[in-house]
């Protein structure tokens, strides 16, 4: 299958700033079965983009905007090819924990095991363990499967909830919270049992016949854990299903510090408000090469609209500035 992934960025200042410095992680990854065959980086105010791929092999773009401008939009369009995936099996047998232990001992998982930023153990992480338990019995696959499940029973999937720098345990305590969230606290279970586990940040094509609970127009997260006989397989606690032809890879590292979509610093003193939108559009077949990824007129009259220059403020406003 062949996606289309478009990815709208929008940073709105209410007052001008003299500078911006961002970087981006918004390049589909190539490997196993998924190909980027094209990416484009657009920027408005327009900038020299630059790129290089970090330890861990995710693409990222960064830019330097020096002139004053009160708002930055960043329009990221891809085509990727997703091979079908092939999907574990039910259970991988009796030996399969001594067996990886071997290949945590002989391989280099360290950063994958310890605790992280966003994914460490507290007391009502334990607590949850136990609800679940979450200990070494029958085989990885099988535990990791039922705490895949089990989080999908446990929290409710509500927008708005926690914040994108929040602790595992603002979602631990009220039961409820995103996508980012529940990959945070799946990371931080398994990796109690001494399985590698990181984060991923992507993209899910969304239908009507699948009910996901994650939103359409977002990115998203889950989980990949490292097993035998498999390598690194995909758990998406949000929606209770094993990471398919569904989900497109873009970064992947110890939590979501490591892998924002857009991370970046700008100079002045003002307030910053952030608008997202993404389209995921499947297809039997790429278009020719000649021809440039077709463009669906709502998301035309939604990147014009991005970049049309921000509003001036009321004279209030303004004289409550100068001030």
């Amino acid at each position: 299958m062949f996606y289309t992934i478009r990815h709208l960025t929008k940073f709105r200042y209410s007052t001008p700033v003299s500078e911006s410095v961002m970087e981006t992680r918004m390049h589909p990854r190539s490997d196993g079965n998924q190909r980027c065959l094209t990416f484009h980086l657009s920027v408005s105010p327009r900038s020299r983009v630059f790129s290089y791929r970090d330890h861990l092999g995710n693409n990222l773009h960064h830019f330097d905007i020096p002139g004053e401008h009160a708002q930055l939009v960043i329009v990221a369009e891809s085509l990727v090819d997703l091979q079908p995936a092939v999907m574990p099996p039910l259970s991988l047998g009796q030996d399969t924990w001594h067996e990886l232990d071997s290949m945590v001992n002989n391989g280099d998982y360290w950063e994958m095991l310890l605790p992280s930023e966003y994914a460490k153990p507290t007391p009502l992480l334990m607590e949850l363990a136990r609800k679940l338990d979450v200990r070494r019995r029958d085989d990885p696959l099988i535990v990791l499967n039922e705490i895949n499940e089990g989080l999908y029973r446990h929290f409710d999937y509500v927008k708005e909830t926690t914040k994108v720098d929040s602790p595992i345990d603002d979602a631990l305590r009220s039961g409820k919270g995103v996508c980012q969230d529940f990959a945070h606290i799946m990371i931080a279970l398994v990796r109690t049992l001494q399985v590698p586990c990181r984060y991923v940040s992507g993209y899910l094509h969304h239908r009507s016949q699948d009910h996901d609970r994650s939103s359409e127009g977002a990115t998203h997260a889950w989980v990949e854990a490292l097993l035998p006989h498999l390598g690194w397989v995909g758990f998406d606690p949000t929606n209770f299903l094993f990471a398919g032809d569904r989900h497109i890879r873009t970064a992947i590292g110890r939590d979501y510090a490591d892998v924002p979509p857009t991370k970046g610093i700008f100079r002045g003193k003002t307030e910053s408000e952030l608008s997202v939108a993404v389209r995921v559009a499947p297809s039997e077949a790429p278009p020719p090469l000649d021809q440039e990824l077709p463009i669906p007129e709502d998301w035309s009259i939604l990147v014009e609209k991005a970049q049309e220059p921000p509003p001036p403020p009321p004279v209030q406003h303004m004289q409550q500035q100068q001030q």
